[in-house]
């Protein structure tokens, strides 16, 4: 499976965003890239940094959406895996979806973030109900694909269950920088150990794809610090932008390799699940 990552700023005009990321796509495509991954809610400048309620209108029903309607075009043409971050209105619920676009450009279903964060600058529950499709992988044309939404990409359960579900690669869009409360406290670093450790422990390689740019709100503003990367099924990056570069990083996954490793590994033949229950309460305690 080839994969790829887009690294990209955002203008606040949607179609801008819209010629960027397919100008992107199509030159990873001509790289031989198979599954492409952009960034999260690509469409516009990411409105989480303040609450306000005018953002709101933003969300749009996945069925009839302009942008999805727009890459599942794409997507048929080059013959790409495009999984695509939207804002979704569902009757009167909004959720931070990725609708899964095959390389035929048929929609195999979305996934709901299911972690959302709230801090300054990234005020995400004033916006999003959590997630309710549980985490999902797809059987695309190139193989299983997993993904993640940003703050999903820091709990180890979330890339345990897609790995448990048969990812052979497992995506994260992303949409992180800079902590309004202290512009001193950079975790670029801590970000991508967290999910080299989600693919070492899963013998699962992991593709991430941030934002770059400095985007000021109404009054928050945070640099985003690009820094997307590829790693291996081990964890080690094969791939890594710059903080602030438009990039596409690609790189090659051997899944049947990967496979087989999962397999001789012994790490989920070696997991005793009876002795999990901790973790399916929020205190720790055994139920």
């Amino acid at each position: 499976m080839r994969v790829a990552a887009l690294q990209m700023s955002m203008a606040t005009d949607v179609a801008t965003n819209i010629a960027t990321a397919e100008r992107l796509v199509r030159a990873a495509a001509r790289e031989g890239a198979q599954v492409v991954l952009i960034p999260e809610l690509f469409e516009g400048h990411y409105f989480c940094k303040d609450q306000r309620a005018k953002e709101l209108q933003r969300a749009l029903p996945v069925a009839g959406h302009p942008t999805i309607a727009h890459f599942a075009g794409v997507a048929r043409e080059l013959g790409v895996v495009l999984p695509l971050s939207i804002f979704e209105r569902a009757n009167n619920a909004l959720f931070n979806t990725v609708v899964m676009v095959d390389a035929d450009g048929e929609t195999l279903g979305i996934y709901r973030k299911s972690h959302i964060p709230d801090g300054p600058g990234y005020s995400e529950k004033f916006y999003f109900s959590p997630g309710d499709t549980g985490f999902r992988v797809w059987k695309t044309k190139f193989g299983v694909v997993g993904v993640g939404i940003c703050w999903d990409q820091w709990f180890p359960e979330a890339a345990r269950s897609m790995a448990l579900l048969g990812a052979d690669v497992i995506l994260y869009p992303t949409a992180i920088g800079s902590e309004p409360q202290n512009p001193s406290w950079d975790s670029s670093g801590h970000w991508q150990r967290v999910m080299q450790g989600h693919a070492a422990a899963n013998i699962v390689p992991i593709v991430a794809a941030n934002r770059t740019g400095r985007e000021v709100g109404d009054p928050t503003e945070v640099t985003f610090y690009g820094s997307s990367f590829i790693t291996d099924a081990t964890g080690a990056k094969i791939a890594e932008a710059g903080r602030d570069d438009e990039r596409v990083l690609l790189a090659t996954i051997d899944t049947e390799a990967n496979r087989a490793m999962r397999t001789a590994w012994g790490l989920f033949r070696d997991r005793r699940p009876d002795l999990y229950g901790a973790i399916t309460s929020l205190d720790g305690s055994q139920r």
